[in-house]
């Protein structure tokens, strides 16, 4: 059976026993309802009884209303997701059994609460029973007697997705099916011969070496595609939640990837615990009030994601508000004290120089200017020969009303949003990038800037986070019709009524960032502010890095990490997920790029080498049609096409008749951490040229496909 249908058959499976458990969930609630309403009955009858009689019935009325009640708080608590893990243990004779046969060992389901049937039998252990643990603690080198571990996904009482790990290969029975990564481990594990078994097993130690590592300072895990460098990640995370609860479940785990979809991935990994503890974002949703999934192309990304930009906003936020007046003209005892254009900005360069940030700065902008009309004062009174009393005046016009509007216009208060929009303004621009951007990055960034229609990008979070910071926070008081990034002074996150932790939260316990090379060192800057007293586990892998400074994003990832002396670095050099035909293909595309020892070792091979087919750009759009038809058709699971980011609309047009679930377009970029059955890549030389990377974007794309691979070139640049 192929895993498409693996799959469904074992959601079918899994579908059955949710079935079963929220029937009983509804019996529960149904037994609790009735005792509630019993209690009241008795409530009522102890009205007519004595007072001795009265007052023992009142009491048993309470505590049975309020055991009822505190159990259907509980039930309605915990009835979303109730269900999330599976253990099957090795049976008796030290083979693995599902718990159909006559001596196998009964599944263990694992979820938020733990329930009996009626006849006592157990349906779901709690997750924070002994009987649970293996669930978060078992690893390939103490699998704790668990064959195949399960993560089971749903969305109220509904199924929708299962997938494996296996932990003892030589325990798998020929019967029991596995999906996910672990039907790949599975598979190498029954494969004969002790080349096989020896891969698995050098997989199984250096993945759980990761997995077991010291959970204080900062693990950095490495490793090429398919080497499952975000399933030990994750699977690290879940089993320090559970060995080290106190410590990090308290203050949270931050969970970090690239895109939405690694997020949804994860929620399958690292299942919901009862507890909110663990927050899943994508880089475009770091910054609370935000979340942005539009990627922009690889020169104006580069530019966003410099330290320079840390200049350029600081310079930025100094200048004059686009709305602010250039002139302020008050009366002091029939006389127009009067300051114009220059003498402003000299007053609001002043203020700046004495540093704070400007949101909690206006106090001092007041007495700047009232110093400033002073001054003025004082050169008139001079030039009259009159005398002037300076701190009366000040007193004075500080209790004035009109001077208080002209300060409110003049000093508002500035939001991170506004005044990156400000970037729009080319002149503006300019003046704050003077010696720090060159002319051209200037009119590309300022273009960027100017339509906000599409909304932020992901390189712009980073840029409005570093505002945020710079800016300081503003009034807690709303403004209707401004975007506020900061004024909200909590956020429900989970919306089921646990306390929610405040806006932009830094004191996380663990953070788990993924495809660590890709991140900018504004983005770095970022997620370090969420990480100043948390211990770091880091994935990436250089080779497949899509941003052009390694060396600046490295000084910018260590601020982050800050003074941690416990350092310790991974390597994980197993790819078991990709055939060797098909990486030998993208090994050969990134050799120039690449040292040998950071390419991994490809054990799986399937005789299907994939396919370089030559076509006419004139034509590309049958080429297209044809070849993603026939990989439909050679294989049963997702099929990716994969193309430049400036062709997606187009690819996506092309491909508008084809009605099949199973197939993704998607844009270089995009691509990374997904992974297809088949994939056709289409114009490979495009990928290299629209990278400030190059090759490093095409290798990415060239690992994505597990079974079968096409690639359609106009021209053959790309081999090399």
């Amino acid at each position: 059976m192929t895993e498409p249908r693996v799959r469904r058959a074992e959601i079918a499976i899994e579908q059955r026993h949710v079935d079963r458990v929220y029937t009983r969930l509804a019996e529960l609630r149904a037994q609790a309802e009735a005792m509630r309403s019993k209690g009241y009955e008795i409530g009522h009858g102890a009205q007519r009884e004595a007072v001795f009689e009265q007052a023992s019935m009142l009491f048993e009325r309470d505590m049975m209303v309020f055991h009822a009640n505190q159990t259907l708080q509980t039930l309605d608590a915990e009835y979303e997701g109730l269900v999330f893990g599976r253990l099957d243990l090795v049976d008796q004779d030290g083979a693995g059994s599902d718990g159909t046969g006559p001596d196998g060992r009964e599944p263990v389901y694992v979820g938020r609460l733990g329930i009996r049937d009626a006849d006592f039998d157990n349906l779901v252990t709690d997750w924070r029973a002994p009987a649970a643990a293996a669930f978060y603690q078992a690893t390939a080198e103490e699998p704790m007697d668990v064959v195949r571990r399960r993560v089971i996904r749903c969305s109220g009482q509904a199924v929708l997705d299962v997938d494996d790990d296996v932990l003892m290969p030589d325990a798998v029975p020929e019967d029991m099916r596995v999906v996910g990564e672990g039907a790949l481990l599975a598979a190498l594990g029954r494969a004969r011969g002790e080349k096989m078994r020896d891969i698995v097993a050098t997989i199984q130690r250096e993945q759980d070496e990761v997995i077991r590592a010291p959970w204080r300072g900062v693990t950095e895990i490495t490793g090429g595609p398919g080497t499952g460098k975000t399933a030990v990640a994750l699977h690290r995370a879940a089993f320090l939640l559970y060995r080290h609860r106190r410590q990090l479940g308290r203050a949270g785990v931050l969970v970090i990837g690239p895109s939405g979809v690694f997020t949804n991935y994860i929620s399958r990994v690292l299942p919901s615990m009862g507890e909110t503890n663990v927050e899943l974002r994508a880089l475009g949703q770091v910054l609370d009030g935000v979340e942005a999934t539009r990627q922009d192309p690889a020169p104006l990304a580069a530019i966003k994601g410099s330290l320079r930009m840390r200049k350029v906003l600081a310079r930025v936020l100094r200048d004059t508000p686009p709305d602010a007046p250039t002139e302020m003209r008050i009366v002091y005892r029939g006389e127009v004290l009067r300051l114009g254009a220059k003498e402003l900005e000299r007053v609001r360069r002043r203020v700046h120089t004495q540093g704070g940030p400007p949101n909690r700065s206006r106090v001092r902008a007041a007495e700047t200017l009232l110093e400033a009309l002073a001054d003025k004062a004082e050169e008139y009174a001079e030039a009259d020969g009159r005398s002037m009393d300076r701190a009366e005046l000040i007193t004075e016009l500080g209790e004035r009303i009109d001077f208080h509007r002209f300060l409110v216009v003049w000093w508002p208060v500035l939001y991170p949003a506004e005044v990156l929009g400000w970037l729009g303004d080319e002149r503006r621009l300019a003046r704050a990038a003077k010696q720090v951007l060159d002319p051209t990055e200037v009119r590309l960034l300022a273009s960027s800037m100017v339509d906000r229609s599409k909304g932020w990008s992901v390189a712009d979070v980073a840029l409005l986070d570093e505002l945020r910071v710079l800016l300081g926070p503003p009034p807690k008081r709303r403004r209707r019709g401004r975007i506020e990034l900061d004024a909200a002074p909590v956020r429900d996150r989970d919306g089921a009524g646990r306390p929610a932790r405040p806006e932009h939260y830094d004191e996380y316990s663990h953070i788990v960032v993924d495809e660590a090379q890709d991140i900018s060192p504004m983005q770095w800057r970022m997620v370090g502010r969420r990480g100043r007293y948390a211990s770091w586990t880091v994935v990436g892998d250089p080779v497949q890095s899509s941003w052009p400074d390694p060396a600046e994003a490295a000084l910018a990832r260590d601020a982050a990490f800050g003074a941690r002396t416990a350092r310790r670095r991974y390597t994980l050099r197993t790819n078991y997920r990709n055939s060797a035909e098909i990486f030998d293909l993208a090994a050969r595309v990134v050799a120039g790029h690449a040292e040998a020892d950071e390419l991994p070792n490809a054990v799986r091979t399937t005789g299907v080498e994939p396919r370089i087919e030559p076509i006419d750009p004139a034509s590309a759009a049958d080429a297209v049609r044809a070849a993603v038809g026939e990989m439909l058709g050679a294989v049963e699971g997702t099929v990716g096409v994969i193309c430049a980011m400036s062709r997606i609309g187009q690819v996506e047009r092309w491909l508008s008749g084809q009605a099949d679930e199973r197939l993704k377009v998607v844009g270089s970029l995009d691509a990374k951490g997904l992974e297809y059955d088949g994939v056709v890549l289409v114009e490979p030389t495009e990928l290299i040229e629209e990278s400030l990377t190059g090759r490093r974007v095409l290798y990415v794309a060239l690992t994505r496909a597990t079974q079968r691979l096409t690639v359609l070139a106009s021209t053959p640049d790309w081999l090399p």
